[in-house]
């Protein structure tokens, strides 16, 4: 079994990064702007947030390809760079790293609807994500991180290409959920339990949520995970609900709050951790400390 798989299977909890758009915008990415082309112009501000993560903690540091597969870099100028901007983003991050954490692969939305509800093929799709998968594995990834989807047609496909072309990767696939009086869907309506059901047959090897929600629900997700599937379980939460502030989205959840949540996402049976939107290194370090204080690593 993957080392990685194997600790998570036994409950070992391993902690991953946090958010790299937020990274990104405090470095001067214009809201808008696709983060990718920081693989292309500035590789060294990448390598800095891999190793600010890395120092908060992170055993796993994510990728900047969330929108590198080429339907979406197409639509920014970018046509044919989905190689290039994987190569330099793993790239990236080993030199900040080197082998000291695992690399995930980030693999999110084509941001067009499927037919028949869009325009978007099948076919293009299938193409798009395993050309994204091909090229990360190809960049050396560890792992492959299917995130941040709401549909769950294209998630399977994110999920199914991974697996082709990326055999012997491990897969995490995790959806966006909201909280509603019968319980928690993606906006196009695809509940938890439909989710982990489709998502192991299509061959990931953790399920959970990402994005969406702050931490405050995201044990809730994870129970009713738990209760759907026996693989394992991720949770990368935002750092609380968004507000706008002086025109900015801000995302108020301090670290301490944020790790206040560990235990109850641990007991819950989340053994893959990390943040989305919002999360910063200083969030990171402190939900390492929960981590550690919950279950010592081994010496």
């Amino acid at each position: 079994m993957d080392p990685l798989l194997s600790r998570l299977s036994r409950g070992e909890p391993v902690l991953g990064d946090g958010a790299w758009g937020t990274m990104l915008q405090e470095r001067g990415l214009a809201p808008g702007d696709p983060p990718e082309t920081v693989c292309l112009s500035r590789p060294r501000l990448l390598t800095e947030i891999a190793m600010a993560y890395f120092a908060a903690g992170a055993e796993v540091i994510t990728t900047n390809t969330f929108g590198a597969s080429e339907v979406r870099l197409s639509r920014h100028g970018l046509s044919g760079k989905c190689a290039e901007v994987c190569r330099q983003a793993v790239a990236a991050i080993r030199e900040g790293v080197g082998r000291r954490a695992l690399v995930s692969g980030s693999v999110g939305p084509l941001g067009e609807l499927l037919a028949p509800l869009g325009d978007l093929s099948l076919d293009v799709a299938r193409t798009a994500f395993e050309r994204q998968a091909d090229a990360l594995a190809t960049a050396g990834v560890d792992l492959v991180c299917v995130e941040t989807m709401s549909d769950l047609a294209e998630a399977c496909l994110a999920v199914e290409a991974a697996r082709r072309k990326a055999p012997g990767l491990p897969v995490v696939a995790t959806m966006t959920f909201e909280e509603t009086p019968r319980g928690f869907f993606t906006v196009m309506g695809v509940p938890v339990a439909k989710a982990a059901r489709r998502l192991g047959e299509a061959g990931a090897d953790v399920l959970g949520a990402n994005c969406g929600t702050g931490s405050a629900v995201a044990a809730a997700i994870a129970r009713a995970f738990r209760e759907a599937t026996a693989l394992p379980l991720s949770a990368r939460p935002n750092a609380g609900l968004p507000v706008s502030h002086d025109g900015r989205t801000v995302y108020p959840e301090a670290p301490r709050r944020m790790a206040a949540r560990v235990p109850d996402l641990l007991a819950a049976g989340v053994t893959l951790l990390g943040g989305c939107c919002g999360t910063t290194p200083a969030h990171v370090a402190a939900m390492r400390d929960a981590i550690d204080a919950a279950r010592p690593r081994p010496a």
